[in-house]
């Protein structure tokens, strides 16, 4: 089992459970999926970046990443419906636990400038979205390798139906939040 998975069982349940006065252990928000998603506007040219990003991405999740294509033409961007344009990966169970693991001990902690999370992210529903503006500071990926870099965005869905629930939860898990 990962290492995060046994602290919320642990820790976590109990802590919320009297903080939120919850009756029931299943009652308590739980992680159900991360999502990272990386958009590539290059693909559009030339498109080797998109299997770039697909490697990168599978290689920093530790599970097999897959192509997005474009929903629709947008002649402007010069886009066709179909084009692969970015890729992305969604991870459950013990891979996003050991995902969130490094995430919060290692790559944040390596961000420049990195003050914390904003709180604002919530999308109303108890999920979490944030960015990150280079995949160099995740230590799987080697800079020397990188052709260009590029941002991913992580989604962290939640089973709360709230924010404050949801917000509990990320912080129970030592979330790097802004004071």
């Amino acid at each position: 089992m990962a290492r995060l998975r046994d602290y919320y069982f642990e820790k976590v349940i109990p802590q919320l459970k009297s903080e939120l006065s919850f009756s029931n252990d299943l009652e308590v928000p739980a992680l159900k999926k991360i999502v990272l998603n990386m958009g590539v506007g290059e693909a559009t040219t030339d498109s080797k970046h998109v299997k770039q990003a697909v490697e990168e991405l599978t290689m920093i999740s530790g599970q097999r990443a897959v192509a997005t294509t474009a929903r629709k033409s947008v002649a402007t961007f010069k886009l066709r419906q179909g084009q692969k344009i970015g890729a992305m990966v969604t991870l459950r169970r013990d891979r996003m636990y050991e995902f969130l693991d490094r995430l919060i001990n290692i790559a944040l902690p390596r961000v420049r400038d990195f003050r914390g999370l904003s709180k604002k992210s919530f999308d109303g529903n108890g999920n979490y979205s944030f960015g990150i503006k280079e995949q160099i500071v995740f230590p799987e990926i080697s800079v020397s390798n990188v052709e260009s870099i590029r941002g991913l965005d992580v989604t962290v869905v939640t089973s709360s139906g709230n924010d404050v629930h949801a917000a509990a939860l990320l912080k129970a898990f030592n979330f790097p939040f802004v004071s």
